[in-house]
């Protein structure tokens, strides 16, 4: 995918990306939210702000070894128990 994705795909929720401060969430109605991580059975299994950053920062992550053409577009985050 070059060039900017589309947003607006939600309808109950905002969420913004500010390249110095990452990601944040807020309702439509413009109070504050916060990013989940949910199971398949509807269990939140991680929320908060520690979320939105681990978010931010795979994602950058992807990003940036595309960029430098190290052809790792994959970018995996996790306890490092899972991740080895």
């Amino acid at each position: 995918m070059i060039g900017i994705p589309s947003t607006g795909g939600l309808t109950q929720a905002v969420l913004t990306a500010v390249c110095f401060e990452g990601l944040s969430a807020e309702t439509r109605e413009g109070r504050k939210a916060t990013f989940a991580i949910i199971d398949e059975n509807g269990k939140v299994i991680e929320r908060g702000p520690a979320v939105a950053r681990e978010a931010w920062n795979v994602t950058l992550a992807c990003y940036k070894n595309f960029l430098i053409g190290q052809g790792h577009l994959r970018v995996f985050s996790g306890p490092p128990s899972a991740i080895n």
